[in-house]
């Protein structure tokens, strides 16, 4: 069970957030605070999994009380709901979680906490390791699909830079990749990853075997959609394996359809 601190100086948008997170099941507690200090005095009175920080507000930011916490023994997990995407890189410094740019939607915050939960159990279970074993496992599959011949221009991994340096992030760990106005999120099972990059300069280094466009805003590995919802004449939306739903672009439908192999049902999905 997950107990939340959501940290925002305005009342509405603590409203929306509480509201978001309520009915999400494995949510212990949810305790609120309005600006920085009163947050930093929370989280010395009581216990946290997980804080949910706005960056820009009064007494200190969001960014100074992640700094914070980020030296405690077992620190909590941290996801930011800000308005700006500048802040994007120190907020990978200090190792968060996800990166939400407001308007958020219920769903985009829900499977941020998902992605939470997800971390907890792999710590839980085995400590890091379940972390590094992941990463291992995709470089075997990886290594055995083998399919890219010598000198190919797609990656196997991408460098996010960090906290002292980079970290190395094996495509087949990716799950999806979305725009975030200058950057662009790069979503694992277990957290994600912010880099200053286009879509069209992400989508040049990936595999077009593995990887699809769906939308000008989202890529998706072909292997974590799970299924496809039709919810209205000419919509297409594709779910994923860590809950995702995201819709396909209606100039990519066509595209889309025939990649994933059911171009017996194209007239049904575009309308034509």
């Amino acid at each position: 069970m997950i107990r939340v601190l959501l940290v925002d100086d305005e009342p509405l948008a603590l409203d929306r957030l509480k509201a978001a997170i309520r009915p999400i099941e494995g949510i212990a507690a949810i305790a609120t605070a309005g600006d920085g200090p009163e947050a930093l005095e929370a989280i010395a009175t009581g216990a946290f999994d997980l804080l949910v920080l706005d960056i820009q507000m009064p007494g200190c930011s969001g960014m100074d009380v992640a700094r914070h916490v980020a030296a405690m023994p077992a620190p909590p997990d941290i996801v930011f709901v800000t308005a700006f995407d500048r802040f994007a890189p120190q907020a990978f410094e200090v190792e968060a979680v996800d990166y939400l740019l407001k308007p958020v939607s219920f769903d985009r915050l829900r499977l941020a906490i998902e992605r939470v939960k997800r971390r907890r159990a792999s710590r839980d279970a085995e400590g890091r390791a379940a972390e590094l074993d992941l990463v291992v496992r995709a470089l075997r599959e990886e290594a055995r699909a083998g399919a890219a011949p010598q000198g190919a221009a797609y990656e196997g991994g991408i460098w996010i830079p960090c906290r002292g340096g980079a970290v190395r992030v094996p495509v087949e760990t990716i799950d999806w990749i979305e725009a975030a106005r200058d950057y662009v999120l790069i979503n694992t099972p277990t957290r994600s990853y912010i880099l200053r990059a286009t879509m069209t300069e992400v989508a040049g280094w990936l595999d077009p075997a593995r990887f699809l466009r769906i939308h000008r805003s989202h890529i998706v590995k072909r292997a974590a959609v799970v299924s496809i919802d039709r919810p209205g004449k000419g919509v297409l939306r594709l779910v994923l394996s860590d809950g995702a739903c995201l819709q396909v672009g209606p100039s990519y439908q066509t595209a889309v359809v025939e990649a994933l192999g059911i171009e017996s049902v194209t007239r049904t999905f575009t309308g034509a």
